[in-house]
């Protein structure tokens, strides 16, 4: 099995919504995108969270999308252990749906509009 190289955010901010989006977008099966770092559910949870607001809600928007392109099919999520409660989130991608008829950016921010 061809082992694909891990895409990360970069180290000086964390991963965006719509960076995540543009990366499912354009990712080739089994491509992998490791969005965040840290232990999710503390991290996006206001009494436990090291994150100032703005920081938590775009995280916890990124955690919502990922979950979303999970459900759509076009991403499988896990989680590597790297530390004692320190997670690797990753996204591997999917291959694409060959009948989709709108984008997949389209498809991923569809409930925004809603």
């Amino acid at each position: 099995m061809k082992h694909t190289p891990i895409h990360a955010a970069p180290p000086d901010r964390p991963f965006t919504e719509i960076e995540f989006c543009a990366w499912v977008a354009q990712a080739l099966p089994s491509d992998r995108l490791e969005y965040h770092r840290g232990f999710l559910v503390l991290d996006t949870f206001p009494l436990f969270s090291r994150l100032d607001d703005k920081a938590r809600d775009a995280l916890r928007k990124l955690a919502d999308r990922s979950f979303h392109a999970a459900e759509q099919g076009l991403v499988h999520l896990v989680q590597e252990r790297v530390g004692p409660d320190c997670f690797a989130y990753i996204a591997v991608a999917r291959p694409k749906p060959k009948s989709a008829i709108i984008s997949l950016s389209a498809l991923l921010l569809e409930e925004e509009a809603a």
